[in-house]
């Protein structure tokens, strides 16, 4: 039977191969996109929520500990190109989660993202009409952080970061991580953040069981907290230029926007650093992805937020349903919003060509 290093050895050959060459022109052909219409129109559908891994950083980074790349699909072939048209996905944002790499010392992280970073980034020049980069960068080291974004968008391509929900238990909300906060606000991209099952939060064990619950509770459960920390802290207030997309709808908060508006007012232990109402940064600096899953929950995104506010995700390759059909054929929506939450509004944002 094959070791897992095998695996990983294997499956970083299989990556740098597709890096190199890019899909094969011929799987590309076969591949019968779906079109999405509204109203008639052809739309471009963007996916800001769309995951991938390079497993070679443990071959090539001394004392990585790369997670085991599950579901294998993580690592880029050209069956991304088949599930993509079978939905009516144009374009994907892609990024590597899981943030293990947190944990690492200085060098070894600079290794890493730099890894993640120049593989995404030749995965994208050789397919720049469907795919755009973003940069994982290593928060646990702001000022690196920083340098890496900077160098990601200016060199690379990158049009954005991927962060998770906490940095080894800290909320990254705090002044030491404004180094980085700034350099996304002076570079105008936005900062996707995605959790991984409320480690931060949660006691051990107290998600075991039946359910999946660090992923069905747990994620959601860490991005609320991650953004409460980031308005209470006053973080967007220090950064108002700064934009935050969150996964899964943006987890329990757009919810409950109701309870959070009145912590400052009416908690004497609040202690808020906010200059606003939580429920007004999700007016103009806190995106949401489509996550949701039915019609109504929808429609209450929406009702929170404002239509610019959400924005497709499909969270591929992981199998969860679709929302493009969702969006396409919600009666609560006009088509030209339809049209902003499925492509328009991140098009502008990720800065991509028609």
């Amino acid at each position: 039977m094959a070791s897992r290093r095998d695996f990983l050895h294997a499956a970083g050959t299989a990556a740098a191969t597709w890096l190199a060459l890019g899909a094969a022109p011929s799987a590309r052909a076969q591949n019968a996109r779906k079109e999405i219409r509204v109203g008639g129109k052809r739309v471009k559908v963007v996916d800001i929520h769309a995951h991938c891994a390079f497993p070679e950083v443990n071959e090539r980074v001394p004392g990585a500990n790369a997670p085991r790349v599950a579901p294998p699909t993580l690592v880029l072939g050209p069956e991304r190109f088949k599930s993509m048209d079978e939905r009516g996905i144009d374009v994907q944002a892609l990024s590597v989660n899981t943030y293990w790499w947190y944990s690492a010392e200085r060098e070894a992280a600079k290794q890493i993202v730099a890894i993640h970073d120049e593989g995404l980034a030749k995965w994208c020049n050789a397919n720049h009409e469907r795919f755009v980069p973003l940069s994982s960068v290593a928060l646990q080291f702001p000022d690196l952080a920083a340098e890496q974004l900077e160098h990601a968008v200016k060199n690379l391509g990158s049009r954005g970061a991927s962060i998770g929900g906490h940095v080894n238990g800290e909320p990254p909300s705090a002044p030491k991580y404004d180094a980085f906060w700034a350099k996304a606000q002076e570079l105008d991209v936005p900062v996707f953040m995605h959790p991984n099952n409320a480690l931060n939060i949660a006691r051990d064990g107290a998600l075991d069981g039946r359910g999946s619950l660090p992923n069905i509770v747990g994620n959601p459960l860490e991005t609320t907290v991650f953004l409460s920390h980031m308005i209470y802290d006053g973080t967007l207030d220090r950064f108002p230029r700064l934009k935050l997309c969150a996964a899964h709808g943006g987890g329990y908060l757009p919810s409950y926007l109701g309870r959070s508006d009145q912590s400052c007012t009416f908690r004497p232990d609040a202690d808020c650093a906010n200059k606003r109402k939580p429920s007004e940064y999700f007016k103009d600096q806190i995106l949401v992805d489509t996550m949701v899953f039915s019609p109504e929950a929808l429609r209450h995104l929406v009702a929170e937020t404002g239509v610019s506010q959400v924005v497709y995700g499909s969270d591929m390759p992981y199998p969860w349903p679709d929302t493009i059909d969702i969006v396409v054929n919600a009666p609560f929506l006009r088509d030209a919003d339809k049209e902003a939450i499925l492509g328009g509004s991140l098009v502008k944002m990720l800065r991509i060509v028609a």
